[in-house]
């Protein structure tokens, strides 16, 4: 039969409608990676399904996992970047988290571009394509999903920084400080014990259902983990273990120099300076931090990335520094993940060798300070 225009026109607009309304179609109205606005903060609805349309338009990288639950039954959902191994070798992982605390929104926007970078340039990289083959890169775009939504459902909760989990007994302020509630040193030094304040550490090490999920999903495969990134601002630092003033990280002269190389990288994009450092020695003193957990568990190279700025706009980041803040922050992941990688697999000697030298190392912290690790 002879297709006439009003008949061809007529069957696109209903190939159109069914694939709106395809749970099957590969499109299914969501933005691709190539017309999302990655210069833009976006609410959490917004990311949820930019994760799935990357999902579904990479399916030989990128695939997705709900590794955990908020306090108030939202999902914490992970994406995963990686190729097959052609040899059908066990693979290495690296981590990287954003927005554990709500309002450091550029945060989840770095995470958002570190994906869109990979996936738009794996192909036509050589190097980044063996290390996909080698790693996978376990990328967190919000942690505290509950906070996050919360700091955008008006001005006056903005700035909020907690999670949402109920207030105690004896108390009517909400909410934990996810990022003191890890089990690294738990509240010695830099937290509250008042629920009211900003750095409340929480009841006990992992009482909050977020820092669990992380520690319960990561502590399950620490063996292959060579790197753990997470994602903060601001200050344009680059913290490394440990955030006690008591304690150093028995690889600390490494993780400083693969730090400064990382600044330097930055550097070279908006000549931005990044300062490298122990949180004691450039911010301030802190326990419970995601990033000093991960490497007391072995995970060999662990950093925080405080990205921009230096006071300005702090946590209220204008949309027009997205941008170059993410282009400078990739360059720096990058150099850390390109320096692990070949650590790792040009030398044939896994750093994870570290766990069994950090569990005596932290045993002997804990006999000579009585500290709590």
């Amino acid at each position: 039969m002879k297709m006439t225009p009003s008949c061809w026109i007529l069957g696109l607009l209903l190939l159109t409608n069914s694939c709106l309304e395809s749970s099957h179609c590969s499109v299914e109205g969501l933005e691709s990676t190539r017309t999302y606005d990655y210069t833009k903060y976006h609410p959490m609805q917004e990311i949820y399904r930019w994760m799935k349309d990357v999902e579904q338009k990479n399916p030989d990288l990128v695939s997705s996992a709900v590794y955990g639950h908020t306090f108030e039954e939202r999902n914490i959902t992970l994406l995963k970047l990686g190729l097959r191994n052609p040899g059908g070798q066990e693979k290495k992982v690296i981590w990287m988290d954003c927005g554990i605390h709500a309002r450091e929104w550029i945060a989840p926007a770095f995470c958002q571009w570190f994906v869109k970078e990979i996936v738009e340039t794996y192909k036509n990289n050589e190097k980044l394509e063996q290390m996909l083959q080698n790693l996978d890169i376990y990328v967190t775009p919000v942690i505290n999903v509950d906070g996050y939504m919360f700091s955008w459902t008006n001005d006056s909760n903005r700035l909020w920084r907690k999670s949402r989990s109920f207030p105690p007994p004896d108390s009517s302020c909400y909410g934990v400080d996810l990022n003191r509630n890890f089990n690294a040193n738990w509240g010695t030094v830099g937290v509250s014990f008042d629920s009211c304040a900003n750095n409340y550490c929480g009841t006990s090490a992992g009482s909050e259902p977020e820092a669990k999920a992380v520690m319960g999903f990561v502590g399950e495969m620490v063996n292959q983990v060579l790197c753990y990134l997470t994602i903060h601002s601001a200050g344009q630092l680059i913290l490394l273990p440990y955030g006690h003033p008591e304690v150093s990280a028995p690889n600390h002269n490494e993780l400083v120099s693969v730090g400064e190389a990382a600044a330097k990288e930055m550097k070279k994009i908006h000549g931005m300076n990044y300062t490298v450092g122990t949180s004691p020695q450039i911010l301030y003193a802190n326990s419970g931090s995601s990033r000093d957990w991960a490497r007391l568990m072995g995970i060999p190279f662990s950093y925080t990335f405080e990205l921009r700025d230096k006071g300005e706009f702090s946590h209220m980041l204008p949309e027009d520094q997205i941008q170059p803040t993410c282009e400078e922050a990739y360059a720096g992941a990058m150099s850390i993940i390109t320096y692990v990688h070949d650590k790792a697999f040009d030398s044939g000697a896994l750093p994870n060798a570290a766990i069994t030298n950090v569990i005596i190392w932290s045993t002997m912290v804990s006999l000579s300070t009585g500290m709590a690790v």
